[in-house]
């Protein structure tokens, strides 16, 4: 059976993240946090067999996978195409500013509509679409080994669902965590799960605040 395994990595922290910002694709950089916790995970990924890491071209994900090139000496290439869901006109706000400017549009967005997109922005059904081919053209050039996929909170939760058969508007139950460790097996078949949600890398040691 033809099988690539998947290693998919979120991004290390932002103040945005913290300050419950909408990213999309505009270009946030990681904060002193994010920065220590992409250390964190290429620590923990440097003994991996990697043939290859794919990485959103945003800089919190460029960062956190260029930290994990360097310690598994794997090549790093940019795609556009493992970028955040473009949220349009919504990006730059935080979800309490959303509820206030855009009630019937942020509903929607809570709601998980699939066919719903915020203004200028990209629907869940996109998303989707967009994730779904961009995985199975880059598994199919590495049949038989591994690759790291280094992106966002949405297009891990896609991969989830699409491991998992969870449909785009079920609430979410599991865990997107920064720089957190999730392993997934591609076949022509499709996605399946094999781990998700490791932090343990990340408890090991705690950030040094006094060098932030």
């Amino acid at each position: 059976m033809q099988l690539t395994r998947i290693i998919a990595i979120r991004h290390g922290e932002t103040a945005w993240n913290v300050d419950t910002r909408l990213q999309g694709h505009l270009d946030i950089a990681l904060n002193p946090k994010g920065l220590w916790q992409a250390a964190q995970v290429a620590r923990a990924l440097a003994d991996e067999p990697v043939d290859a890491i794919y990485a959103s071209d945003l800089l919190r994900a460029w960062h956190t996978a260029r930290a994990i090139a360097q310690t598994t000496a794997a090549p790093l290439v940019a795609s556009q195409n493992l970028r955040e869901r473009s949220f349009g006109s919504f990006e730059g706000s935080t979800y309490a500013e959303l509820e206030s400017r855009w009630p019937e549009d942020a509903l929607r967005w809570r709601k998980r509509e699939p066919d719903w997109a915020p203004p200028g922005g990209e629907s869940l059904l996109a998303l989707r679409e967009r994730i779904t081919a961009t995985v199975d053209a880059l598994a199919r050039q590495h049949v038989g080994g591994q690759v790291v996929l280094v992106a966002h909170g949405g297009v891990l939760d896609v991969l989830y669902r699409l491991a998992t058969g969870q449909e785009l508007q079920a609430p979410r139950s599991w865990h997107l965590g920064n720089a957190a460790i999730n392993r997934l097996l591609w076949t022509t078949e499709g996605l399946t799960l094999v781990g998700w949600g490791d932090t343990r890398h990340l408890e090991e040691a705690t950030l040094d605040e006094g060098s932030a």
